[in-house]
């Protein structure tokens, strides 16, 4: 079995999510969008090849706005397409933070500035603790999803929508993913002005981080499992 996984910038990684995927049986090809070279000028360009082929796609985290293409250029237009077409040929898609949010915009659903940032370790709650656990969950963005008709909210916290269900597609605001590595990787890479900016100390963060490893893997494999069996597996 085939997976697409786009990585948007040169820290985020498949990290646990690709770790079970491939324990699962998936051969992985990764893309990468932005090189480390254009991480402040990300307007680059990018061809996204087409869904067709793949037996399942992942479209993981990006410190970069869907709806700001001043910033992030033309390259969105080919993601967002890519994303139909699998939602058009029933190829299941896993959207991890940016990835869901680019498959709400892709779908007919907006994304928009939440009313405050997630920094840190989020439990959430959900309607369906066998497909979605509530976590803890690591979290980092400032933006959150207004779904597209017909997705199925599957949980939240008080900011904004956390996991929804689309056909065989499952989108989630939190990162499955995340390892100690990124987590040092997207504070030294200006993530450390955010947290000071939040009142989150990044320093308590990173140690947490550290300490909470076995439970997100526990937890990433959960998530990866359940979405295989019961979302991706899903008829047509």
């Amino acid at each position: 079995m085939r997976a697409l996984v786009v990585l948007h910038d040169h820290v985020t990684e498949p990290g646990l999510v690709g770790a079970r995927l491939a324990e699962r049986g998936y051969e992985l090809t990764t893309v990468t969008v932005v090189p480390r070279d254009r991480h402040h000028s990300p307007d680059v360009r990018f061809d996204f090849p087409g869904a067709e082929g793949w037996d399942l796609i992942v479209s993981l985290g990006a410190p970069w706005s869907v709806y700001d293409e001043s910033s992030v250029g033309g390259w969105i237009g080919g993601e967002l397409a890519l994303l139909r077409e699998a939602h058009r040929l029933g190829i299941p898609v896993l959207g991890v933070c940016f990835g869901a949010q680019a498959l709400t915009t892709a779908l007919g659903g907006s994304v928009a500035a939440a009313g405050r940032p997630e920094i840190g370790w989020v439990e959430v709650d959900t309607d369906d603790p066998s497909l979605v656990p509530a976590g803890p969950w690591f979290q980092w963005h400032f933006d959150h999803c207004l779904l597209p008709d017909g997705a199925e909210e599957l949980a939240r916290t008080d900011v904004c929508v956390q996991a929804f269900r689309v056909g065989r597609s499952l989108g989630v605001q939190f990162h499955p993913e995340i390892t100690t590595s990124m987590v040092r990787g997207w504070i030294d890479l200006g993530g450390r002005e955010q947290c000071v900016r939040e009142g989150v100390d990044p320093d308590e963060l990173l140690v947490r981080s550290h300490a909470m490893q076995e439970q997100a893997r526990a937890n990433a494999r959960h998530l990866v499992d359940a979405f295989l069996d019961r979302v991706a597996g899903a008829e047509r």
